[in-house]
């Protein structure tokens, strides 16, 4: 047995101590996708008693609710026998500037008489239509506000989102304005409705945040306070708050609002291609094509100019005749797969005139690629 005297004993735990020290300093630091809450001596002082989850929601809400505005519409319908009936009606906005322009859902605007906004001090502006998009629900009105009244929301970057983030919205449920409530973002990149029955809106946040009538048009919001979606819509069985929250991505509000405010409307690159129909080929020694039929071209087009083929169309006895054994088929467009129209048309939506998009087509039993320069 050997003995170790107090002095190597302290050496030996030194050493031991040291490396330790060592190797911690060489783990790397992880950082939580989470931000921290304000520390700051002000804020603890003021709500000393709150959680820091709390003091997220707090902070996300006091620098966010007066940036959302309340919208109330009046429509007036000549209704038989009865007269003139006034509806009518409620949603949420989002500043957008010092201008006066609002962010809002086009179903919230949509052929109203009158628009009236109401801001967080209570206030309120008559509001005039600057622009829309049916395709994306999305409009932008305008007041006429002191600029010292009006508070610009910050975009934050929906691409950058994960299924699980915690996320907030304001809006003004039921006429309650600058309403919080708080939930997960649940999936991403979902297809719903449009306005359109033959178009979807592409690319939407699914949440569980509590989505009420007189939210459509509120803010969507990451933890930081960053504007992240639009609230548009629920699936609901009920008609409540029970359901599926759905909002359109600030990566597509950002691409459609200069428009709507520069030309109050998107301009798209146009095709040329006016109808098509979904169209599926058997080959006889197996293997078949699936895509969009060429029904219809625009006379002198870009599809035309690009050596696209339609049907051919023949007079027989005073009644035109459509030979679609002819028609390209429409196979992809840039890549992606074109089974419905509606896959063809999300290409053109994120296209500008002048755009070169290439589509591959199948004709006379082979698929080929066409380029085509949008107008």
């Amino acid at each position: 047995m050997k003995w170790i005297l107090p002095s190597t004993l302290f050496v030996g735990l030194l050493l031991v101590l040291s490396a330790t020290i060592l190797m911690i300093a060489q783990v790397p630091e992880t950082s939580s996708s989470l931000p921290k809450p304000d520390e700051s001596p002000l804020f603890v002082e003021r709500y000393p008693e709150l959680q820091p989850h709390e003091r997220i929601a707090v902070q996300v809400y006091e620098r966010c609710n007066k940036s959302v505005v309340n919208i109330d519409t009046q429509t007036t319908h000549n209704v038989f026998l009865l007269g003139q009936i006034d509806e009518p009606g409620a949603g949420s906005g989002i500043v957008l500037d010092k201008e006066g322009h609002i962010l809002t859902n086009l179903h919230v605007v949509a052929n109203v008489d009158t628009a009236k906004i109401t801001l967080f001090n209570g206030e309120s502006y008559d509001a005039k239509l600057v622009g829309f998009d049916s395709v994306t629900d999305l409009a932008v009105i305008i007041i006429k506000a002191p600029k010292e009244v009006l508070v610009p929301i910050e975009f934050g970057d929906s691409s950058k989102l994960l299924v699980g983030q915690q996320i907030f919205s304001i809006g003004n449920p039921f006429g309650l304005e600058r309403t919080l409530t708080s939930g997960l973002i649940s999936s991403l990149n979902r297809s719903i409705p449009g306005r359109s029955d033959e178009r979807s809106i592409k690319g939407v946040i699914q949440t569980d945040a509590a989505i009420n009538p007189g939210n459509s048009g509120g803010a969507l919001l990451d933890t930081r306070g960053k504007l992240i979606g639009i609230s548009t819509a629920i699936a609901s069985k009920s008609g409540g708050s029970h359901g599926v929250g759905f909002a359109i991505p600030s990566k597509t509000i950002l691409r459609i609002v200069p428009q709507l405010i520069s030309n109050g409307k998107v301009i798209r690159g146009e095709s040329g291609i006016d109808a098509v129909s979904e169209a599926y080929r058997e080959f006889p020694n197996g293997g078949a094509v699936q895509g969009l039929q060429i029904r219809r071209l625009a006379e002198n087009g870009p599809a035309v100019k690009a050596g696209l083929r339609g049907p051919k169309i023949t007079r027989i006895r005073g009644t035109l005749q459509r030979d679609l054994s002819v028609a390209d088929i429409i196979t992809a467009a840039e890549g992606i797969p074109t089974k419905k129209a509606d896959d063809f048309m999300t290409i053109l939506d994120e296209s500008r005139p002048g755009d070169r998009i290439v589509l591959d087509v199948y004709r006379e039993g082979k698929i080929i690629k066409v380029p085509i320069v949008l107008e």
